[in-house]
């Protein structure tokens, strides 16, 4: 026969257990049964009435021989066009003609930006390539590019008093400077 106490125990452990079954069930009140909600296809409208109809057009062909060299139309009072050739201009071709000073190449890319900004500072346009270094590379630090070669060599012995480097004449290309 069980003892009175694990009588009790086992009673309370029963009358527990229908309480957190039972009651919420009891006490909730009106019970909602939850649907999931979704949005139905519409039925497809009739396309007769909405239906546009454009005309299609036959393309035009307005074929006309351009002249090799640049033009410009004028239009006078009396509506008749003219057209003049203008003459072109020769364009200065600057890789063929810029220069640097090529003041030294450095291992440590350190050294050659403090010299860069010491040279800045100085009101000098001065340069380091390559500007994003991979390892193993070298700094160049560079003057200029100037178009003027009397110039920049007039600049040198500046550049030497100020950086105790002897600078050296190079052609500035702007693809691989």
């Amino acid at each position: 026969m069980a003892s009175k106490f694990q009588s009790r125990l086992v009673g309370t452990i029963i009358l527990v257990a229908i309480g957190v079954i039972v009651l919420p069930d009891v006490f909730d009140g009106k019970k909602l049964h939850y649907q999931e909600e979704f949005a139905s296809i519409p039925i497809k409208p009739d396309a007769e009435e909405e239906i546009e109809t454009f005309e299609v057009l036959e393309p035009v062909d307005f074929s006309a021989e351009l002249p090799d060299e640049p033009v410009s139309v004028a239009i006078d009072d009396n509506d008749d066009p003219q057209i003049v050739i203008n003459e072109v201009e020769p364009v200065n071709n600057y890789q063929k003609s810029a220069w640097i000073v090529q003041l030294g190449v450095f291992r440590n890319f350190d050294n050659a930006h403090q010299l860069v900004t010491k040279l800045r500072a100085q009101g000098f346009q001065a340069h380091v390539y390559p500007k994003q270094p991979e390892p193993g590379d070298l700094a160049r630090v560079v003057v200029g590019p100037d178009i003027s070669r009397d110039q920049l060599e007039s600049e040198l012995p500046k550049l030497e008093k100020l950086t105790g480097l002897k600078g050296r004449m190079m052609k500035f290309n702007p693809l691989n400077p």
